[in-house]
């Protein structure tokens, strides 16, 4: 049987880099990038993760046929590591398939020292979103750049989402000239609160440390961070997710609605956490990359 197409391997995939040389605030970083596989039988399929990313980058799926849409896609990980096939590589095929360009993204985690603390996983996410941007060239359209983030991956989306213009470090060149605000935001299961009782532990731990203040509590709960300008944001959740309460979407979703920005959201019954496309087998929730194609060209995108 032949192996699954493995994008780190392969050279038509095109790889760049988030950042000229070390990222900022990485003096003293010891971080050292490390993949490891996780499946049984990788000839089969493959399930990777990288942790202590210090060199974080994009993998671009060009679709044969773009649509002049351009993703930024997020993976998860709890802010300690990045899944890199699960709810990357394999959902970024499917929506090249239906035309969209995908950058699958890697991003540093805030637990390995960066100086940025917590908003080293936003400074990733600015120069990201703001290098896809600069090559929306030759039918891609700059208006219409998106974010789609999984599980902590989608706290660092809708952190992009609500914080896109946080000068969170010094211009480089001249993509830092052009906007870091996505035209839309794709939000699957996200880390949304960090306010118990609905708060996933486990980020909130990586993210801010053991005891966070109530400060720093507020400054990263996303249901706070709303703002009026925030682009059209679509939530995919299930309702028996065990690890990020569904209430994490729900408390978002009615903050946008009293905010007025443009929101959609679907609730599936069964699904659990981390489904991407891997668990949907025989599942309502099976149908979420169309729901998200269908938002997407009902806005334009």
């Amino acid at each position: 049987m032949a192996a699954p197409i493995d994008p780190l391997a392969d050279p038509s995939f095109e790889k760049i880099a988030l950042w000229p040389g070390s990222p900022p605030g990485s003096n003293g970083v010891v971080a050292k990038g490390r993949i490891t596989e996780r499946s049984e039988n990788p000839v089969v399929i493959r399930d990777r993760f990288i942790d202590h990313v210090d060199r974080p980058d994009m993998i671009v799926f060009k679709p044969k046929t773009p649509n002049g849409t351009s993703l930024l896609m997020v993976p998860g990980g709890g802010y300690v590591r990045v899944v890199m096939d699960k709810e990357g590589y394999e959902t970024a095929g499917r929506f090249a398939a239906a035309g969209v360009t995908v950058y699958v993204m890697t991003y540093r985690m805030p637990g390995d020292g960066w100086a940025a603390g917590p908003d080293v996983v936003l400074q990733d996410m600015q120069r990201a979103l703001r290098l896809v941007r600069q090559r929306a060239t030759n039918g891609l359209d700059p208006k219409k750049v998106g974010v789609i983030g999984f599980s902590a991956g989608g706290h660092a989306a809708g952190s992009l989402t609500f914080r896109y213009d946080a000068p969170v470090y010094e211009p480089l060149d001249e993509a830092d000239r052009l906007s870091a605000r996505p035209d839309f935001s794709v939000l699957m299961y996200p880390v949304a609160t960090m306010t118990d009782p609905f708060v996933h532990a486990g980020s909130r731990k990586e993210l801010l440390g053991a005891a966070p203040s109530p400060q720093a509590i507020a400054k990263y709960s996303l249901e706070k961070e709303v703002r009026p300008d925030a682009p059209p944001v679509i939530f995919i959740h299930a309702a028996d997710d065990a690890s990020v309460p569904v209430e994490n979407s729900l408390q978002l979703f009615a903050a946008l609605k009293a905010a007025k920005v443009p929101a959609e959201m679907h609730i599936y019954e069964e699904g659990g956490h981390g489904f991407g496309l891997r668990f949907t087998k025989d599942k309502p929730v099976a149908a979420w990359p169309d729901a998200v194609l269908n938002w997407m060209k009902r806005k334009g995108f």
